[in-house]
């Protein structure tokens, strides 16, 4: 039998340094405004609600299906188009359903026949998107390098600016 070399994820991704986060969840567990939030930080939109994840050369690169790109829906807005990434490689992934351990041990899932490393965070928690940095810096270990240029330049204002026009 052999290994999936793709799955499509119920999970929102950013990319943090170049390495893709993905939010995973069912609908309305928090994907989105986590994935807001972080890229309110200066993490990049990879795919909103649903990532598609390929295995190439024994590595996961996360892209966003097509007729998702470039989207992301704001509960009470709706759907949002801002710049994105057209693929990061996979690091992380954050279960915003299980329950949220004070210690937790180490988790992984397997996604396109290889192994994920999985924490899992309360994403409404104003603190959720510092957890999630943090994580991946000690998932990663390393320096993370800059991202990769995105599909569209980012505007010189806030996310705030570009969800709510003057």
């Amino acid at each position: 039998m052999s290994e999936l070399s793709s799955d499509l994820v119920h999970a929102s991704c950013v990319a943090i340094g170049g390495r893709a986060v993905l939010l995973s969840g069912r609908s309305g567990s928090g994907k989105s405004d986590l994935a807001l939030r972080l890229i309110d930080r200066g993490a990049a939109l990879v795919s909103d609600d649903y990532t598609e994840i390929r295995r190439r050369d024994g590595r996961l690169f996360a892209t966003p299906p097509a007729r998702l790109a470039g989207k992301i829906e704001v509960r009470g807005i709706g759907i949002v188009e801002m710049p994105h990434l057209a693929e990061a490689e996979v690091a992380l992934m954050i279960d915003l359903e299980s329950m949220v351990a004070r210690m937790p041990d180490a988790a992984t899932r397997r996604l396109a026949g290889r192994d994920v490393p999985v924490a899992s965070l309360a994403a409404l928690e104003p603190s959720a998107p510092i957890k999630v940095e943090l994580l991946l810096k000690a998932q990663t270990q390393i320096q993370m390098p800059p991202p990769p240029p995105l599909q569209q330049p980012l505007p010189a204002q806030t996310l705030t600016q570009m969800v709510l026009p003057r």
